[in-house]
């Protein structure tokens, strides 16, 4: 084995908990097992503190009022019987660790009107960032927009409908507050998207960007979508033009 492989190894065992457990792995006797799985759960319980501070940061700044930290989650039994499947980065290991937070978060949100609405969007911005990355892309734009062409929604693409408008509130509870943050009691659909490089997207979306990304399986062509959508060609093109910018969409083609 080559030591680029070797590194390759014992990366992937510090990062994958199933791989770590493997007869594939054990095999190799490339590590100390108990310093490797100490050092491995080490890097998961930080590798998910940045994220839970990023991506649950409203929650905390709200912990004076709820007394509940997003990051205590992770010294807790619940984390702990995470470990042994978790992998890092992926977007299974991300659900299971935004449920977890998100469901030890939920009882303290009593005096927060739009707690729920909140819990709900900091989990799925969670979520869509997760998972693999393009890191080299050899093609320079989206596939045009031709007669062939079929649109796909991307996979971990989210829709939230929420009853406050939450983005009007987001800047204000990263101030100093002294009185909890008014939220207007507004219905609010929110779409959450990546792109294949990992920059994530929140826009408002409306009824007929859910029915579009409804349609949008792959199967079919801009006319058969246009036509289900009700939508006039030029208006489709112009929605999936958006939803293609920030990832939500991709191109496919067929015959």
């Amino acid at each position: 084995m080559s030591d680029r492989a070797v590194q390759d190894a014992v990366i992937r065992a510090l990062a994958d908990a199933p791989f770590r457990a493997s007869s594939e792995w054990r095999q190799r006797e490339l590590a100390n097992e108990d310093r490797l799985d100490r050092f491995a759960k080490f890097l998961a319980r930080h590798y998910y503190y940045e994220r839970l501070v990023h991506f649950f940061r409203y929650s905390k700044a709200l912990a004076r009022v709820t007394g509940r930290v997003p990051e205590t989650v992770l010294t807790g039994l619940g984390f702990e019987r995470l470990l042994p499947r978790m992998v890092l980065g992926s977007r299974d290991s991300a659900l299971a660790v935004a449920e977890l937070v998100t469901t030890y978060l939920e009882a303290g949100g009593t005096a927060v009107p739009y707690h729920d609405d909140l819990l709900q969007y900091q989990r799925a911005m969670m979520v869509v960032e997760s998972g693999a990355r393009v890191w080299h892309d050899g093609s320079s734009a989206p596939a045009p927009a031709h007669r062939i062409s079929r649109p796909t929604k991307v996979e971990g693409t989210m829709l939230l409908d929420l009853k406050h408008d939450l983005p009007a509130v987001l800047p204000q509870l990263l101030r100093d507050w002294t009185e909890v943050p008014y939220a207007p009691a507004q219905p609010t659909m929110l779409l959450i998207a990546r792109s294949a490089h990992g920059r994530v997207s929140v826009a408002r979306s409306t009824a007929t960007i859910a029915t579009v990304l409804e349609l949008a399986d792959g199967r079919k062509t801009l006319e058969d979508l246009a036509r289900e959508a009700g939508l006039r060609p030029a208006d489709l093109e112009a929605t999936l033009e958006g939803l293609v910018d920030i990832g939500a969409v991709r191109f496919s083609t067929g015959s």
